[in-house]
């Protein structure tokens, strides 16, 4: 029987937030496949904060040069993802995503027609290595007669992307501009259905795993049946451990990196400051592994899907933090020891550097 702190080990170590880091923030994207990116700032941390170091210009470096992309590859949320991933995962998820908006866009009064002369506009404009930004495209489109208020606009750009013709690229401002995804990133997998569903639960399980089938499936947005089916596919690339009576899945690669790599001291005492909406916390269904209950509406005030940065100690989540006007400002929830404040510091002055 494993214990939850091995199963909690094993999970940073996944994420590369303890033991070996990721080199750039373009590595992490492929380590994690997707990173929830909603909040592009911390988005941003989410990406630097396991690398060996990396900056927040580094990460809009790879951005810029297409190393990384943004869309809505699951979830109907934003995240960074490799792009010649995108492509194959939109393969598995576009139908279910589009089909459960057919109500949405009724209300909304849009419809075939509406998206085909949108996507018209989009590839007349960007077409030739064009880019343009979220407001500059809802005035395209309203000067082209396609009314975007009332979140008509928003998915507009949402259909387009999910059905693979643009994708958030190029920095431009604080955020990105939109680039035909073809153009953008030209080099994509290819992948059959059933292998698809294989390199997604792998990937997953890469970046986050163990994970249990509920967790994936969830993840992904996705069935069941894709969830069997990849673990056919993928056979003895993954491997099993029991935590409390439940079944949780991980890959073989990840059982061996931890047994021939001891817990250290400093790994004992390490804390985290990862960022809102961060991956170790929200790429589950389950989280009352790292959070209890009683805490949840530190990380949610009033329960509104925002979510705060945490600060987590021994894979737990301990607490919040938050940038001050010259410091970072942490509230846990029971006193840290002057070890994990120490550690508590350092992660503090990783961040600092980080932000620059």
């Amino acid at each position: 029987m494993t214990s939850r702190a091995d199963l909690l080990r094993l999970r940073r170590l996944a994420h590369a937030i303890d033991g070996d880091r990721e080199a750039t923030p373009a590595d992490v994207a492929r380590r994690m496949l997707a990173v929830q990116a909603q909040d592009f700032a911390a988005g941003s941390w989410a990406l630097g904060v396991r690398t060996e170091g990396a900056t927040r210009a580094d990460v809009l470096a790879d951005l810029d040069a297409g190393r990384i992309v943004r869309s809505w590859p699951m979830r109907g949320t934003l995240h960074f993802v490799p792009p010649e991933d995108l492509r194959w995962m939109l393969g598995v998820t576009t139908g279910r995503m589009i089909a459960g908006l057919a109500a949405r866009h009724r209300q909304l009064e849009l419809d075939t027609p509406d998206f085909a002369r949108a996507r018209d506009i989009v590839v007349e404009a960007l077409s030739g290595g064009g880019r343009i930004g979220r407001a500059e495209l809802m005035e395209l489109w309203e000067a082209n007669g396609i009314a975007t208020a009332g979140q008509r606009g928003y998915h507009l750009i949402y259909y387009l992307a999910q059905t693979g013709l643009v994708c958030w690229g190029p920095t431009l401002r604080t955020q990105q501009a939109l680039v035909l995804l073809d153009e953008w990133a030209p080099q994509s997998r290819q992948l059959e259905p059933d292998e698809a569903w294989g390199e997604f639960l792998l990937r997953y399980l890469h970046g986050h795993g163990p994970a249990t089938v509920k967790d994936f499936v969830w993840w992904t947005k996705g069935t069941v049946a894709g969830a069997k089916t990849a673990r056919a596919v993928l056979g003895d690339a993954l491997t099993t451990l029991e935590v409390d009576g439940v079944e949780y899945l991980l890959t073989a690669e990840l059982a061996d990196r931890a047994a021939g790599h001891p817990e250290t001291r400093s790994e004992r005492d390490a804390v985290q400051l990862l960022p809102a909406f961060d991956e170790y916390l929200l790429g589950y269904q389950q989280r009352d592994l790292v959070l209890d209950d009683e805490h949840f509406q530190r990380i949610v005030p009033g329960g509104n899907g925002v979510f705060q940065p945490i600060v987590v100690a021994r894979g737990r989540v301990v607490g919040t933090w938050r940038r001050g006007s010259a410091t970072l400002d942490i509230e846990s929830f029971a006193p840290l020891t002057a070890a994990q404040e120490r550690a508590a510091e350092r992660a503090g002055a990783g961040y600092r550097r980080f932000a620059g």
